[in-house]
């Protein structure tokens, strides 16, 4: 590809500033001009394969006495001087939605730096060297055994641990009454179940694979111990963490069938909830979370865990939230901003299958989370929060009350001189036309606000209410 394919970006000597003193560590990594293509390969590697970041060559790092440091702006000369850099990327890291290439230009400043922004990728990238790294801190480590590398796959979702054979008799599949129902179900003529799970890729060498026995099996925590419970606690408390003194009962363990697990969590999760009260307007009122947010928050967490993981699914439940903690991190591409609008499934099979039982806990696959969102929304509640850490990924659901939309729409004008309907709407999350109209007209009865002169119709527009200037006392 051409250089002249790649922008050269002019910046302020503020922001040039902030890249020559940028702190090293997860998201972040400076170079020296001079350092080798095929090492700085590495680094574009590692971020890919963990959770993206942006990598600034053209910084030179110099030793001042004491052990002191300095960095320094020292670009390459210009475009064209970094064209063995570029075409190496070019080989190893193509240029797209993943990786993308800017020269960052400053007056003043010698040379032009190169700007490599890197996305979580899909796939298992690896450096010049052969080897795969991952980013940890500010250091690159390399994937350098097989044992790594299959892990380093299972987290992004590249295989799945679900077609994984397990060493455990084919009848705990073929042969129960959880496959003879679903069978009966989508196959009203009857089927041969072994001939059935073969066909589906459930059976390998005789072997039942970990999808088949979470679907089919009656109790799959057996011959998969601490992969595949749900585990229960309730907290009388509004802590950040819970501990034993606190505990309402004994933690509820929850096995069984994946299909019949989601199920019975989800109820158990709901009459716990339904049984904290709290003060409200009338006195002690019982906590209400729609139950469309816990079904599918739930949900979510069992299907689309990381069952190479040794863990169990968790539900704490506190005075004032719900968490749901699932084993493993994210997979392939998908991270806590763009999860409600990308998708991905980590365990195809179990997703697909499951959504085949009668009043599937999946119905409408991909939408889950979304549908989770809105309900909050719906009940005036805030929307749940979604955290990945290092080895799970934590949703947290909140009882606490959205802004009112009044309270809204003037925090929104402490920031934005003006505000029109749709913006309103997209704040407030209400989606009729007419209601944010009645809200805007009792906002102006109350001097709150008022419509920008020579606006109307579908430009309406509105602001904060103008004081007129008080008349001068003489």
């Amino acid at each position: 590809m051409p250089l002249t394919a790649f922008s050269v970006e002019s910046i302020s000597p503020e922001r040039a500033d902030i890249v020559t003193s940028i702190e090293e560590g997860q998201f972040h990594d400076v170079k020296s001009r001079n350092i080798l293509p095929s090492k700085l390969s590495n680094t574009i590697s590692a971020f890919s394969n963990s959770d993206g970041g942006d990598l600034y060559i053209g910084i030179e790092e110099l030793m001042l006495g004491g052990g002191a440091k300095r960095r320094d702006w020292l670009g390459f000369e210009d475009v064209e001087a970094a064209n063995g850099h570029i075409q190496a990327f070019e080989k190893w890291f193509p240029l797209g939605t993943d990786f993308q290439y800017t020269f960052l230009r400053c007056d003043g400043r010698p040379g032009v730096i190169l700007h490599a922004q890197v996305s979580r990728t899909k796939t298992v990238f690896k450096a010049a060297d052969g080897v795969p790294y991952v980013r940890r801190g500010a250091q690159n480590l390399p994937v350098n055994s097989p044992e790594a590398l299959r892990r380093l796959e299972y987290a992004k979702g590249v295989v799945s641990f679900e077609t994984e054979p397990v060493n455990a008799p084919k009848e705990l599949a073929t042969q129960s009454p959880v496959l003879d129902k679903f069978l009966t179900h989508i196959v009203p003529t009857g089927a041969d179940a072994e001939a059935w799970l073969k066909k589906q890729s459930l059976l390998q060498e005789d072997r039942p694979t970990v999808g088949a026995l979470l679907l089919f099996a009656e109790e799959p925590q057996a011959p998969l111990p601490k992969r595949c419970g749900i585990k229960i606690y309730r907290y009388k408390t509004r802590e950040a963490e819970g501990f034993r003194d606190v505990l309402a009962f004994t933690p509820i363990t929850v096995e069984g069938c994946i299909y019949s697990q989601i199920k019975e969590a989800v109820r158990i999760t709901t009459e716990t909830t339904e049984s904290i009260s709290r003060m409200g307007d009338t006195g002690l009122e019982a906590v209400k979370y729609p139950s469309e947010t816990l079904h599918e928050i739930i949900t979510n967490a069992v299907i689309h865990r990381d069952y190479s993981v040794a863990d169990d699914v968790h539900i704490r439940i506190f005075d004032n939230r719900i968490e749901v903690q699932s084993p493993g991190r994210l997979p392939a591409h998908l991270t806590v901003k763009n999860i409600l609008t990308e998708r991905f499934a980590r365990n195809g099979a179990i997703v697909r299958l499951l959504n085949k039982f009668p009043d599937p806990p999946n119905k409408d696959v991909g939408e889950g989370l979304n549908t989770a969102f809105q309900k909050m929304h719906q009940l005036g509640l805030k929307e749940p929060s979604i955290t990945e850490r290092d080895n799970d990924v934590l949703v947290t659901i909140r009882h606490e009350t959205l802004a009112s939309p009044e309270e809204a729409i003037l925090a929104f004008l402490e920031k934005n001189p003006t505000i029109r309907n749709k913006q309103a709407r997209a704040i407030t999350h209400i989606s009729e036309d007419h209601k944010i109209k009645t809200i805007f007209g009792r906002m102006q009865e109350k001097d709150l606000i008022e419509q920008v002169p020579g606006t109307r119709t579908a430009s309406t527009a509105y602001q904060r209410k103008q004081v007129s200037p008080s008349p001068n006392v003489s």
